[in-house]
């Protein structure tokens, strides 16, 4: 019963389309969204850019006030004064120019913190593979040990009876304590990584059980995933907003040249006279433009730059990634799940009914759970292969 159980549930870990398993990695990973520190430092760090790139451009500058008295001989107390009330512009083309400026600011803010966030997600998710793959693992492992347990018990009763050497019940006894070793090393591992998932959940505890990868998505064609990469990898669009905004800088800059204005109420009284009037002015950025555009065109071509090499990169790492994929899934088509373990079935009950020998079945046995082994760590190397070919789903 136990090894139809065992599987009935590499069979279901094959076909990767539980749903519970989706809907549990799906609630683990909103979890850390909302709880992670990173995610919550990195929201409010984007929030404060975004009020910042918006006061950059007010319409008007500060209120400027001024009062001066004069005193001359003769006369008590002050004999004339100046309030001047001005207030400053710059030229109307410079705020829709920067107006366009902060709108690609924005969109590169938040092109920034999507990149952040998938690169956290990631990981989390990578995680949470990790501890599927430990828990199916533990599974296999204890099914194992049974099969140690009842191997062991029998050879005893053999020995006890003469029909077991002592090297077949030294066999046995090591098997077992090998597998223990591995089931203890297995859970030191279950236990680093669930912790690893709950510091990523703000140091809140995360229960995962499942032993089933979620529904992973159908590996397309080479050219059409080619095309879905270079259209939704976050990297490339972050890229792309940061030369957006660094081109809207030079026309701003370019502008720099343009006179400031200046208007304002002036009131001067001398005596029992007093006069009122209007300010008008202009100031001239002789120097305070100076170089602003070459920076910003430095700037522009540091981007473009890093755009080249985000969408060579990007695509570079997701071709050897496909493939790897690609190879993975054939590889695991050749794996008879269903075979292995009746044959494991099959010599366990041969043992048990004197028809092999012990030391045959170890030979034999090892060899179908290595192979076991390399199915589940190949396995759980495609699903972080797809994770990683998606991340720009999360």
């Amino acid at each position: 019963d136990k090894m139809k159980k065992t599987i009935i549930f590499f069979i279901s870990v094959i076909a990767a389309s539980n749903l519970c398993a989706a809907q549990e990695i799906d609630t683990v990973l909103a979890l850390i969204e909302r709880n992670n520190k990173d995610l919550q430092v990195l929201r409010k760090n984007s929030e404060a850019a975004l009020l910042e790139i918006s006061t950059e451009n007010n319409v008007q500058q500060d209120l400027s006030v001024s009062y001066s008295p004069f005193f001359s001989n003769g006369v008590n107390g002050v004999s004339s004064s100046e309030l001047v009330v001005s207030m400053g512009f710059d030229f109307p083309t410079q705020y829709a120019a920067r107006k366009k400026w902060n709108d690609y600011r924005n969109e590169e803010t938040g092109r920034q913190y999507s990149l952040q966030r998938r690169d956290i997600l990631l990981e989390a998710k990578l995680l949470y593979l990790e501890i599927v793959r430990l828990n199916a693992e533990k599974a296999l492992l204890e099914s194992r040990l049974e099969n140690a347990d009842r191997l062991l018990a029998l050879v005893e009763k053999k020995f006890g009876e003469g029909g077991a050497t002592v090297i077949e019940l030294n066999k046995a006894k090591m098997d077992r304590m090998n597998i223990r070793t591995l089931a203890a090393q297995n859970e030191a591992a279950r236990r680093a990584a669930l912790q690893n998932i709950e510091a990523m959940n703000g140091g809140m505890p995360v229960i995962i059980e499942s032993e089933e990868y979620p529904q992973t998505q159908m590996i397309p064609d080479l050219e059409t995933y080619c095309e879905y990469i270079s259209a939704s990898d976050l990297s490339v669009l972050s890229a792309e907003a940061s030369v957006d905004a660094a081109a809207q800088e030079i026309k701003v800059n370019r502008q720099n040249w343009l006179p400031k204005l200046e208007v304002g109420y002036r009131r001067n009284t001398a005596l029992n006279e007093a006069s009122n009037g209007f300010l008008v002015g202009i100031s001239v950025p002789l120097f305070s433009g100076m170089n602003k555009t070459k920076t910003a065109e430095a700037r522009h071509s540091a981007a473009i730059a890093n755009l080249e090499n985000a969408r060579l990169k990007s695509l570079n790492e997701m071709r050897s990634k496909y493939y790897e994929a690609v190879s993975l899934a054939e590889t695991l088509r050749e794996y008879d799940l269903p075979l292995m373990l009746g044959t494991l079935e099959a010599l366990e009950k041969a043992v048990i009914n004197g028809q092999f020998s012990i030391m045959d079945y170890y030979v034999e046995a090892d060899g179908i759970y290595n192979s076991l082994a390399e199915y589940m760590n190949m396995e759980n190397r495609y699903h972080v292969l797809m994770a990683e070919l998606y991340r720009n789903e999360l």
